[in-house]
Protein backbone atom coordinates (compact mmCIF):
# COMPACT_ATOMS: atom_id res chain seq x y z
CA UNK A 1 0.00 0.00 0.00
CA UNK A 2 1.59 3.26 -1.11
CA UNK A 3 0.84 6.68 0.36
CA UNK A 4 -1.95 7.44 -2.12
CA UNK A 5 -3.66 4.13 -1.35
CA UNK A 6 -3.19 4.78 2.36
CA UNK A 7 -4.91 8.15 1.99
CA UNK A 8 -7.80 6.67 -0.03
CA UNK A 9 -8.46 3.77 2.32
CA UNK A 10 -8.07 5.88 5.43
CA UNK A 11 -10.78 8.18 4.11
CA UNK A 12 -12.98 5.26 3.20
CA UNK A 13 -12.55 3.71 6.65
CA UNK A 14 -13.44 7.02 8.29
CA UNK A 15 -16.54 7.39 6.10
CA UNK A 16 -17.50 3.82 6.87
CA UNK A 17 -17.13 4.48 10.60
CA UNK A 18 -19.41 7.54 10.45
CA UNK A 19 -22.03 5.62 8.43
CA UNK A 20 -21.82 2.69 10.85
CA UNK A 21 -22.40 4.89 13.89
CA UNK A 22 -25.35 6.64 12.24
CA UNK A 23 -27.13 3.36 11.46
CA UNK A 24 -26.65 1.50 14.74
CA UNK A 25 -30.26 1.85 15.85
CA UNK A 26 -31.28 -0.07 12.72
CA UNK A 27 -29.15 -3.07 13.70
CA UNK A 28 -29.78 -5.78 16.31
CA UNK A 29 -27.51 -5.16 19.30
CA UNK A 30 -26.31 -8.76 19.36
CA UNK A 31 -25.69 -10.62 16.07
CA UNK A 32 -28.08 -13.38 15.00
CA UNK A 33 -25.31 -15.91 14.34
CA UNK A 34 -24.54 -19.39 15.62
CA UNK A 35 -21.20 -20.51 16.99
CA UNK A 36 -18.82 -21.31 14.13
CA UNK A 37 -20.67 -19.37 11.42
CA UNK A 38 -17.94 -16.74 11.01
CA UNK A 39 -15.12 -19.25 11.42
CA UNK A 40 -16.46 -21.41 8.60
CA UNK A 41 -16.74 -18.39 6.27
CA UNK A 42 -13.01 -17.59 6.50
CA UNK A 43 -10.51 -19.34 4.24
CA UNK A 44 -8.72 -22.26 5.86
CA UNK A 45 -5.21 -21.24 4.69
CA UNK A 46 -3.50 -17.84 4.42
CA UNK A 47 -3.14 -16.28 0.95
CA UNK A 48 0.13 -16.80 -0.91
CA UNK A 49 -0.33 -13.69 -3.04
CA UNK A 50 -1.50 -10.20 -2.16
CA UNK A 51 -5.22 -9.55 -2.49
CA UNK A 52 -6.83 -6.26 -3.54
CA UNK A 53 -8.13 -4.02 -0.78
CA UNK A 54 -11.57 -3.93 -2.40
CA UNK A 55 -11.94 -7.66 -1.80
CA UNK A 56 -10.58 -7.47 1.75
CA UNK A 57 -12.90 -4.60 2.66
CA UNK A 58 -15.89 -6.37 1.08
CA UNK A 59 -15.16 -9.49 3.14
CA UNK A 60 -14.99 -7.34 6.26
CA UNK A 61 -18.47 -5.99 5.53
CA UNK A 62 -19.97 -9.32 4.46
CA UNK A 63 -18.29 -11.80 6.78
CA UNK A 64 -17.10 -9.95 9.89
CA UNK A 65 -19.61 -7.17 10.50
CA UNK A 66 -22.66 -9.50 10.63
CA UNK A 67 -21.01 -11.38 13.50
CA UNK A 68 -20.21 -8.36 15.67
CA UNK A 69 -21.97 -7.38 18.89
CA UNK A 70 -22.45 -3.61 18.67
CA UNK A 71 -21.02 -2.17 21.87
CA UNK A 72 -21.64 1.40 20.69
CA UNK A 73 -25.34 0.68 20.12
CA UNK A 74 -27.46 3.14 22.15
CA UNK A 75 -29.56 0.24 23.47
CA UNK A 76 -26.57 -1.74 24.79
CA UNK A 77 -27.66 -2.17 28.41
CA UNK A 78 -25.53 -5.24 29.23
CA UNK A 79 -22.32 -5.62 31.27
CA UNK A 80 -20.90 -2.11 31.69
CA UNK A 81 -20.39 0.25 28.76
CA UNK A 82 -17.20 0.30 26.70
CA UNK A 83 -17.81 3.70 25.20
CA UNK A 84 -15.93 5.21 22.29
CA UNK A 85 -17.11 8.77 21.86
CA UNK A 86 -16.60 9.89 18.25
CA UNK A 87 -13.95 12.43 19.25
CA UNK A 88 -12.06 9.61 20.99
CA UNK A 89 -12.17 7.57 17.78
CA UNK A 90 -10.68 10.49 15.86
CA UNK A 91 -7.84 10.70 18.39
CA UNK A 92 -7.25 6.96 17.98
CA UNK A 93 -6.86 7.45 14.21
CA UNK A 94 -3.97 9.79 14.98
CA UNK A 95 -2.46 7.43 17.54
CA UNK A 96 -2.65 4.53 15.07
CA UNK A 97 -1.09 6.60 12.29
CA UNK A 98 1.86 7.66 14.47
CA UNK A 99 2.18 4.17 16.00
CA UNK A 100 4.49 5.41 18.73
CA UNK A 101 5.92 3.17 21.43
CA UNK A 102 5.51 5.31 24.55
CA UNK A 103 7.35 3.27 27.16
CA UNK A 104 9.90 5.96 28.10
CA UNK A 105 10.01 9.74 28.15
CA UNK A 106 12.64 9.71 25.43
CA UNK A 107 10.64 7.40 23.16
CA UNK A 108 7.82 9.98 23.02
CA UNK A 109 8.25 13.01 25.30
CA UNK A 110 4.87 14.53 24.41
CA UNK A 111 3.04 11.29 25.23
CA UNK A 112 4.63 11.10 28.67
CA UNK A 113 4.02 14.73 29.55
CA UNK A 114 0.45 14.76 28.22
CA UNK A 115 -0.27 11.65 30.31
CA UNK A 116 0.99 13.39 33.43
CA UNK A 117 -1.18 16.42 32.74
CA UNK A 118 -4.39 14.60 31.76
CA UNK A 119 -4.16 12.26 34.76
CA UNK A 120 -3.97 15.32 36.99
CA UNK A 121 -6.95 16.85 35.14
CA UNK A 122 -8.89 13.71 36.06
CA UNK A 123 -7.67 13.87 39.66
CA UNK A 124 -9.14 17.36 39.90
CA UNK A 125 -12.33 16.32 38.10
CA UNK A 126 -12.95 13.49 40.58
CA UNK A 127 -12.29 15.69 43.59
CA UNK A 128 -9.23 13.73 44.76
CA UNK A 129 -6.80 15.72 46.93
CA UNK A 130 -3.44 16.98 45.77
CA UNK A 131 -0.72 14.46 46.42
CA UNK A 132 -2.30 11.71 44.34
CA UNK A 133 -0.46 11.05 41.09
CA UNK A 134 -1.17 8.34 38.59
CA UNK A 135 -0.70 6.43 35.38
CA UNK A 136 -2.91 5.33 32.48
CA UNK A 137 -2.98 1.54 32.47
CA UNK A 138 -4.58 -0.62 29.78
CA UNK A 139 -7.33 -1.94 32.05
CA UNK A 140 -8.42 -2.21 35.66
CA UNK A 141 -7.12 -5.78 35.62
CA UNK A 142 -3.56 -4.54 35.13
CA UNK A 143 -3.98 -1.81 37.73
CA UNK A 144 -5.28 -4.32 40.28
CA UNK A 145 -2.43 -6.71 39.54
CA UNK A 146 0.06 -3.89 40.06
CA UNK A 147 -1.63 -3.02 43.36
CA UNK A 148 -1.57 -6.64 44.57
CA UNK A 149 2.10 -6.96 43.64
CA UNK A 150 2.81 -3.79 45.62
CA UNK A 151 0.89 -5.19 48.61
CA UNK A 152 2.98 -8.35 48.37
CA UNK A 153 6.32 -6.55 48.16
CA UNK A 154 5.59 -4.12 51.00
CA UNK A 155 4.52 -6.97 53.26
CA UNK A 156 7.62 -9.03 52.39
CA UNK A 157 9.99 -6.08 52.82
CA UNK A 158 10.65 -6.10 49.05
CA UNK A 159 11.98 -9.66 49.01
CA UNK A 160 9.26 -11.33 46.89
CA UNK A 161 10.67 -10.20 43.54
CA UNK A 162 14.18 -11.16 44.63
CA UNK A 163 13.66 -14.47 46.37
CA UNK A 164 10.27 -15.69 45.18
CA UNK A 165 7.48 -16.84 47.47
CA UNK A 166 8.85 -20.27 48.37
CA UNK A 167 9.63 -20.35 52.06
CA UNK A 168 8.01 -16.99 52.72
CA UNK A 169 5.34 -16.47 55.34
CA UNK A 170 1.80 -16.99 54.02
CA UNK A 171 0.28 -13.73 52.78
CA UNK A 172 -3.39 -12.76 53.10
CA UNK A 173 -5.50 -10.32 51.03
CA UNK A 174 -9.04 -9.29 52.02
CA UNK A 175 -12.11 -8.39 49.95
CA UNK A 176 -15.83 -9.05 49.71
CA UNK A 177 -17.45 -11.38 47.19
CA UNK A 178 -18.72 -8.33 45.29
CA UNK A 179 -15.37 -7.51 43.70
CA UNK A 180 -14.64 -8.19 40.04
CA UNK A 181 -13.07 -11.49 39.00
CA UNK A 182 -9.96 -9.55 37.94
CA UNK A 183 -9.12 -9.53 41.66
CA UNK A 184 -9.07 -13.34 41.68
CA UNK A 185 -6.77 -13.32 38.65
CA UNK A 186 -4.43 -10.82 40.29
CA UNK A 187 -4.19 -13.10 43.32
CA UNK A 188 -3.38 -16.05 41.03
CA UNK A 189 -0.81 -14.23 38.91
CA UNK A 190 0.91 -12.63 41.90
CA UNK A 191 1.57 -16.09 43.35
CA UNK A 192 -0.39 -15.36 46.53
CA UNK A 193 -2.96 -18.02 45.70
CA UNK A 194 -6.74 -18.21 45.72
CA UNK A 195 -6.82 -19.81 49.18
CA UNK A 196 -5.32 -16.62 50.61
CA UNK A 197 -7.98 -14.26 49.28
CA UNK A 198 -10.19 -13.92 52.35
CA UNK A 199 -13.83 -13.13 51.53
CA UNK A 200 -15.43 -10.84 54.09
CA UNK A 201 -19.22 -11.04 54.65
CA UNK A 202 -21.36 -8.20 53.29
CA UNK A 203 -24.55 -6.52 54.42
CA UNK A 204 -26.94 -3.69 53.65
CA UNK A 205 -28.42 -2.32 50.45
CA UNK A 206 -25.02 -1.90 48.82
CA UNK A 207 -23.55 -5.19 50.09
CA UNK A 208 -20.70 -3.48 51.86
CA UNK A 209 -17.94 -5.37 53.66
CA UNK A 210 -18.59 -5.88 57.35
CA UNK A 211 -15.63 -3.94 58.75
CA UNK A 212 -15.87 -5.62 62.16
CA UNK A 213 -15.56 -8.99 60.43
CA UNK A 214 -12.70 -7.61 58.32
CA UNK A 215 -10.74 -6.52 61.37
CA UNK A 216 -11.45 -9.79 63.17
CA UNK A 217 -10.14 -11.76 60.15
CA UNK A 218 -6.94 -9.70 60.03
CA UNK A 219 -6.28 -10.23 63.75
CA UNK A 220 -7.05 -13.96 63.55
CA UNK A 221 -4.74 -14.44 60.57
CA UNK A 222 -1.90 -12.58 62.25
CA UNK A 223 -2.36 -14.61 65.44
CA UNK A 224 -2.20 -17.77 63.30
CA UNK A 225 1.20 -16.79 61.96
CA UNK A 226 0.05 -15.48 58.59
CA UNK A 227 0.91 -12.06 57.15
CA UNK A 228 -1.95 -9.71 56.20
CA UNK A 229 -0.81 -7.65 53.22
CA UNK A 230 -3.69 -5.63 51.80
CA UNK A 231 -7.38 -4.95 51.32
CA UNK A 232 -9.29 -4.57 48.06
CA UNK A 233 -12.50 -2.56 48.36
CA UNK A 234 -15.00 -1.79 45.62
CA UNK A 235 -17.26 1.06 44.58
CA UNK A 236 -19.87 -0.10 42.09
CA UNK A 237 -19.25 -3.84 41.85
CA UNK A 238 -20.10 -5.59 38.61
CA UNK A 239 -22.99 -7.77 39.74
CA UNK A 240 -25.31 -5.30 41.49
CA UNK A 241 -23.12 -2.26 42.20
CA UNK A 242 -21.75 -3.49 45.54
CA UNK A 243 -20.08 -0.58 47.34
CA UNK A 244 -17.97 -0.69 50.47
CA UNK A 245 -17.80 1.94 53.20
CA UNK A 246 -14.44 3.27 52.05
CA UNK A 247 -13.87 5.48 55.11
CA UNK A 248 -14.44 2.56 57.49
CA UNK A 249 -12.30 0.17 55.44
CA UNK A 250 -9.52 2.78 55.25
CA UNK A 251 -9.59 3.10 59.05
CA UNK A 252 -9.05 -0.66 59.38
CA UNK A 253 -6.26 -0.59 56.81
CA UNK A 254 -4.54 2.27 58.61
CA UNK A 255 -4.76 0.62 62.04
CA UNK A 256 -3.17 -2.56 60.74
CA UNK A 257 -0.68 -1.04 58.29
CA UNK A 258 -2.27 -2.63 55.22
CA UNK A 259 -2.23 -1.36 51.65
CA UNK A 260 -5.71 -0.39 50.42
CA UNK A 261 -6.69 -0.64 46.75
CA UNK A 262 -10.13 0.61 45.66
CA UNK A 263 -11.69 -0.76 42.48
CA UNK A 264 -14.07 1.89 41.10
CA UNK A 265 -13.63 0.81 37.49
CA UNK A 266 -17.18 1.65 36.42
CA UNK A 267 -18.58 3.91 39.15
CA UNK A 268 -15.48 6.08 39.42
CA UNK A 269 -16.52 8.03 36.32
CA UNK A 270 -19.63 9.26 38.14
CA UNK A 271 -17.44 11.00 40.71
CA UNK A 272 -17.00 13.90 38.31
CA UNK A 273 -20.48 14.78 39.64
CA UNK A 274 -20.04 16.11 43.20
CA UNK A 275 -23.44 14.79 44.30
CA UNK A 276 -22.30 11.17 43.81
CA UNK A 277 -19.03 11.41 45.74
CA UNK A 278 -20.71 10.21 48.94
CA UNK A 279 -20.38 6.73 47.43
CA UNK A 280 -16.64 6.86 48.11
CA UNK A 281 -16.39 9.05 51.19
CA UNK A 282 -12.96 8.48 52.69
CA UNK A 283 -11.30 7.77 49.35
CA UNK A 284 -8.36 9.96 50.33
CA UNK A 285 -7.35 7.12 52.67
CA UNK A 286 -6.76 4.70 49.78
CA UNK A 287 -3.24 3.87 48.59
CA UNK A 288 -4.38 2.93 45.08
CA UNK A 289 -7.56 3.71 43.14
CA UNK A 290 -8.55 2.53 39.68
CA UNK A 291 -11.29 3.79 37.39
CA UNK A 292 -11.88 3.29 33.67
CA UNK A 293 -12.55 6.33 31.48
CA UNK A 294 -13.07 3.72 28.74
CA UNK A 295 -16.25 2.59 30.45
CA UNK A 296 -18.61 5.44 31.22
CA UNK A 297 -16.71 8.60 30.19
CA UNK A 298 -16.27 7.74 26.51
CA UNK A 299 -12.51 7.32 26.09
CA UNK A 300 -12.12 4.40 23.70
CA UNK A 301 -10.71 1.19 25.16
CA UNK A 302 -8.10 0.86 26.49
CA UNK A 303 -7.80 3.69 29.02
CA UNK A 304 -7.75 2.92 32.75
CA UNK A 305 -6.36 5.38 35.29
CA UNK A 306 -4.66 4.20 38.46
CA UNK A 307 -4.18 6.90 41.09
CA UNK A 308 -1.47 6.40 43.71
CA UNK A 309 -0.93 8.09 47.05
CA UNK A 310 2.66 6.80 47.22
CA UNK A 311 4.02 6.06 43.74
CA UNK A 312 7.44 5.22 45.20
CA UNK A 313 6.25 1.85 46.55
CA UNK A 314 4.48 1.11 43.27
CA UNK A 315 7.52 1.93 41.13
CA UNK A 316 9.87 0.10 43.47
CA UNK A 317 7.74 -3.01 42.89
CA UNK A 318 7.58 -2.77 39.09
CA UNK A 319 10.65 -0.89 37.80
CA UNK A 320 13.44 -2.73 36.01
CA UNK A 321 16.19 -0.52 34.61
CA UNK A 322 18.54 -2.26 32.22
CA UNK A 323 21.09 0.07 30.71
CA UNK A 324 19.36 0.25 27.32
CA UNK A 325 16.22 1.71 28.94
CA UNK A 326 17.95 4.48 30.85
CA UNK A 327 17.35 8.08 29.82
CA UNK A 328 20.68 9.82 30.22
CA UNK A 329 21.16 13.50 30.93
CA UNK A 330 17.67 14.16 32.31
CA UNK A 331 16.63 14.47 35.94
CA UNK A 332 13.09 14.30 37.29
CA UNK A 333 11.54 12.65 34.24
CA UNK A 334 8.89 9.94 34.38
CA UNK A 335 9.21 6.68 32.47
CA UNK A 336 5.72 5.23 32.70
CA UNK A 337 6.89 1.74 31.75
CA UNK A 338 8.15 1.64 35.35
CA UNK A 339 4.56 2.17 36.56
CA UNK A 340 3.05 -0.70 34.54
CA UNK A 341 3.38 -4.47 34.28
CA UNK A 342 3.85 -4.37 30.45
CA UNK A 343 6.95 -2.61 29.13
CA UNK A 344 5.27 -1.48 25.90
CA UNK A 345 2.77 1.37 26.15
CA UNK A 346 0.30 2.93 23.73
CA UNK A 347 -0.35 6.68 23.54
CA UNK A 348 -3.54 6.49 25.59
CA UNK A 349 -3.56 10.04 26.90
CA UNK A 350 -4.35 11.62 23.52
CA UNK A 351 -7.94 10.33 23.32
CA UNK A 352 -8.64 11.41 26.89
CA UNK A 353 -7.26 14.89 26.16
CA UNK A 354 -9.42 15.19 23.03
CA UNK A 355 -12.47 13.91 24.92
CA UNK A 356 -12.17 16.28 27.87
CA UNK A 357 -11.63 19.27 25.63
CA UNK A 358 -14.38 18.43 23.13
CA UNK A 359 -17.10 17.73 25.72
CA UNK A 360 -15.93 19.53 28.84
CA UNK A 361 -16.64 18.19 32.31
CA UNK A 362 -20.11 19.71 32.32
CA UNK A 363 -21.07 17.90 29.13
CA UNK A 364 -19.90 14.59 30.60
CA UNK A 365 -21.68 15.29 33.89
CA UNK A 366 -24.94 15.88 32.02
CA UNK A 367 -24.60 12.53 30.27
CA UNK A 368 -23.98 10.64 33.52
CA UNK A 369 -26.80 12.42 35.36
CA UNK A 370 -29.19 11.55 32.53
CA UNK A 371 -28.16 7.90 32.61
CA UNK A 372 -28.74 7.70 36.36
CA UNK A 373 -32.14 9.40 36.11
CA UNK A 374 -33.29 7.22 33.22
CA UNK A 375 -32.23 4.03 34.98
CA UNK A 376 -33.95 5.04 38.21
CA UNK A 377 -37.07 5.84 36.19
CA UNK A 378 -37.08 2.42 34.54
CA UNK A 379 -36.60 0.70 37.91
CA UNK A 380 -39.66 2.54 39.24
CA UNK A 381 -41.74 1.58 36.18
CA UNK A 382 -40.81 -2.10 36.42
CA UNK A 383 -41.42 -2.19 40.18
CA UNK A 384 -44.98 -0.95 39.60
CA UNK A 385 -45.73 -3.83 37.23
CA UNK A 386 -47.49 -6.64 39.16
CA UNK A 387 -45.42 -9.43 37.58
CA UNK A 388 -41.98 -7.84 38.11
CA UNK A 389 -39.85 -7.30 41.19
CA UNK A 390 -36.66 -5.37 41.86
CA UNK A 391 -33.86 -7.54 43.18
CA UNK A 392 -31.36 -4.74 43.78
CA UNK A 393 -32.22 -1.07 43.86
CA UNK A 394 -30.36 1.34 41.58
CA UNK A 395 -26.72 2.04 42.36
CA UNK A 396 -26.13 4.97 40.02
CA UNK A 397 -27.42 3.60 36.69
CA UNK A 398 -27.35 -0.13 37.58
CA UNK A 399 -30.13 -2.25 39.05
CA UNK A 400 -31.42 -5.80 38.75
CA UNK A 401 -34.90 -7.30 38.47
CA UNK A 402 -36.83 -10.52 38.04
CA UNK A 403 -40.02 -11.48 36.27
CA UNK A 404 -42.46 -13.61 38.23
CA UNK A 405 -43.62 -16.56 36.19
CA UNK A 406 -46.81 -18.45 36.86
CA UNK A 407 -47.43 -20.84 39.73
CA UNK A 408 -45.03 -23.75 39.79
CA UNK A 409 -42.60 -22.12 37.36
CA UNK A 410 -38.86 -22.49 38.06
CA UNK A 411 -38.00 -18.82 38.64
CA UNK A 412 -34.33 -19.15 37.68
CA UNK A 413 -35.02 -21.05 34.48
CA UNK A 414 -37.84 -18.64 33.60
CA UNK A 415 -35.63 -15.55 33.95
CA UNK A 416 -32.81 -17.14 31.98
CA UNK A 417 -35.31 -17.85 29.21
CA UNK A 418 -36.42 -14.23 29.40
CA UNK A 419 -32.94 -12.74 29.11
CA UNK A 420 -32.20 -15.06 26.18
CA UNK A 421 -35.46 -14.08 24.48
CA UNK A 422 -34.65 -10.41 24.96
CA UNK A 423 -31.18 -10.79 23.46
CA UNK A 424 -32.40 -12.92 20.56
CA UNK A 425 -35.01 -10.25 19.81
CA UNK A 426 -32.19 -7.77 19.14
CA UNK A 427 -33.81 -4.49 20.18
CA UNK A 428 -31.83 -4.31 23.44
CA UNK A 429 -29.05 -6.31 25.10
CA UNK A 430 -29.05 -7.37 28.78
CA UNK A 431 -27.06 -9.75 30.97
CA UNK A 432 -27.92 -11.87 33.99
CA UNK A 433 -26.31 -12.32 37.38
CA UNK A 434 -26.96 -14.16 40.61
CA UNK A 435 -28.05 -12.37 43.77
CA UNK A 436 -28.17 -14.38 46.98
CA UNK A 437 -28.01 -17.52 44.85
CA UNK A 438 -30.95 -16.67 42.58
CA UNK A 439 -30.90 -15.52 38.94
CA UNK A 440 -31.57 -11.83 38.33
CA UNK A 441 -31.43 -9.71 35.20
CA UNK A 442 -29.05 -6.73 35.21
CA UNK A 443 -29.85 -3.41 33.59
CA UNK A 444 -27.56 -0.41 33.31
CA UNK A 445 -27.63 2.73 31.21
CA UNK A 446 -24.20 3.88 30.14
CA UNK A 447 -23.87 4.05 26.37
CA UNK A 448 -22.55 7.43 25.27
CA UNK A 449 -25.36 8.20 22.79
CA UNK A 450 -28.31 6.59 24.61
CA UNK A 451 -31.51 8.63 24.94
CA UNK A 452 -34.60 8.51 27.15
CA UNK A 453 -36.42 6.98 24.17
CA UNK A 454 -33.96 4.07 24.13
CA UNK A 455 -34.77 3.37 27.78
CA UNK A 456 -38.48 3.48 26.92
CA UNK A 457 -37.79 0.86 24.26
CA UNK A 458 -36.17 -1.26 26.95
CA UNK A 459 -39.31 -1.14 29.10
CA UNK A 460 -41.50 -2.08 26.15
CA UNK A 461 -39.23 -4.93 25.08
CA UNK A 462 -38.81 -6.40 28.56
CA UNK A 463 -42.51 -6.37 29.43
CA UNK A 464 -43.68 -7.55 26.01
CA UNK A 465 -41.32 -10.52 25.84
CA UNK A 466 -41.81 -11.49 29.49
CA UNK A 467 -45.57 -11.78 28.98
CA UNK A 468 -45.08 -13.66 25.74
CA UNK A 469 -43.20 -16.52 27.39
CA UNK A 470 -45.22 -19.68 27.75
Amino acid sequence: MDNDDFRQWSRRAADWGADYRSTLRDRPVRPPVASGDVFKSIEVSPPEAAEPMERIFADFENKILPGMTHWQHPRFFAYFPANAAPVSVVAEYLVSAMAAQCMLWQTSPAATELETRTVDWMRQALGLPEGFSGVIQDSASSATLAAVLTMRERALDWQGNKQGLAGQVRLRIYSSDQVHTSIDRAIWVSGIGEANLVRIPVSGRFRAMDTAALEAAIIADRDAGMLPAGIIACVGGTSTGGTDDIAAVADVARRHGLYLHVDAAWAGSAMICPEYRHFWTGIEGADSIVFNPHKWLGAQFDCSIQFLRDPESHVRTLAIKPDYLKTHGHDGIINYSEWSVPLGRRFRALKLWFLLRAHGLEGLRTMIRNHVAWSEGLAIRLAKEPDFELVSEPMLSLFSFRHRGGAGVDADAHNLRLVNAINDDGRIYLTQTKVDGAVAIRFQVGQFEATASDVDTAFETITELARGLT
